[in-house]
């Protein structure tokens, strides 16, 4: 017998839940030693983000049962929520940002079973008014240096956003004084500081309203003193009418970076005089095509250098393909593959690529 309903109103197997039930696209990968660890969204969990470690042998596994949810809200957008490194004994150390509190644990998988992660940052007192982003562990120091939002009071433009030091040791899980400020809070929006190979300067990106990143950004560098303490920091490139998404260091100590000056997002290098100036950016790789796009999220990365010189970069116009930059001598060589669009996530150990395609 036939059944007339109104329209949408029929019972139907297809439901909101079904449609969600199957896990999506990995985010956030990154080389832990010979792992290869990301996070993976888990809609049968609430939706939570669960970070996920690959072993050397295949074997792959959650890290932190439900309800841990590795995610981070800074800008709402948010970015890259974890970060770990491997260690000559005692197993890798992770730290990660909690989705409901928004605060930084670190975590040791493979140490006592049933090991919780510990916090190493306080809890607000402006609700969730402390979130934490594009995290980058120093052992050597004993630190964890990131992005810091903090809400100071109840309007949309009581926040501030500055780099910080945080304690492994968990000394500023309840006290927000033991969390060194790295920078001095001059723009509105930063990314995390990638340091250069000696350890004594770092570059990071900063903006401010009412620009977007991809309408102009500004490459930070600083000196790093011996005890951990910025200098000053320096503008050193882009500016209102040039976007910059992306910096980072080779090997030898040069700095990299994506920016659009030509009217394409293309991959440049410059060499940092003594003075902790900046030389004029060469371009590596001209073209009529992009190796960057919009910094949406904190911490994407459309290019990362290898140990041997060699830079993988993520390139294209209107599909994109992954591919292998050698920057002296301007040549670039694709990854074969049946794959048309790469994230801007790429990690590298060694000569070791990874990232996420369709």
């Amino acid at each position: 017998m036939k059944t007339i309903a109104a329209h949408g109103s029929w019972p139907s197997p297809v439901d909101a839940a079904l449609a969600a039930a199957h896990d999506g696209r990995p985010e956030y990968p990154g080389v832990v030693g010979d792992e290869l660890w990301w996070t993976a969204p888990r809609p049968a969990e609430g939706g939570r983000r669960a970070l996920v470690r690959r072993r050397a042998d295949g074997t792959e596994e959650s890290l932190l049962p439900d309800p841990w949810n590795v995610r981070s809200r800074v800008v709402e957008y948010g970015g890259v929520p974890w970060a770990a490194v491997p260690r000559p004994a005692g197993g890798p150390l992770a730290v990660f940002c909690h989705f409901p509190d928004q605060r930084l644990y670190a975590y040791e998988p493979d140490a006592a079973p049933g090991a919780e992660p510990r916090p190493l940052t306080p809890v607000s007192g402006t609700g969730g008014g402390l979130r934490w982003v594009d995290p980058v562990v120093h052992p050597d120091r004993d630190e964890v240096w990131c992005v810091l939002e903090e809400f100071t009071g109840p309007a949309p433009t009581d926040v501030r956003r500055v780099l910080a030091a945080v304690p492994l040791d968990g000394s500023a899980a309840d006290d927000r004084t033991a969390v060194r400020e790295l920078s001095d809070g001059s723009h509105r929006f930063v990314t995390g500081p990638r340091l250069s190979p000696d350890g004594r300067r770092a570059a990071w990106i900063g903006w401010d309203h009412p620009r977007m990143p991809w309408d102009g950004t500004e490459v930070q560098l600083a000196e790093i003193t011996p005890d951990g303490t910025f200098r000053p920091a320096r503008t050193v490139a882009g500016g209102p009418a040039e976007s910059i998404p992306q910096v980072d260091w080779d090997a030898a100590g040069r700095l990299l970076l994506v920016s659009d000056r030509t009217g394409w997002w293309n991959l440049y290098r410059a060499e940092v005089d003594g003075d902790g100036g900046l030389g004029e950016p060469t371009a590596l790789c001209p073209r009529a095509e992009e190796f960057g796009g919009p910094l949406w999220k904190i911490g994407l990365n459309w290019f990362t250098p290898l140990e041997n010189g060699l830079v993988a970069v993520v390139h294209g116009k209107g599909t994109t393909a992954l591919g292998v930059l050698d920057p002296d001598r301007g040549t670039l060589a694709d990854v074969a593959g049946p794959w048309t669009e790469w994230a801007p996530t790429l990690a590298a150990h060694g000569t070791r690529v990874v990232g996420v395609a369709a």
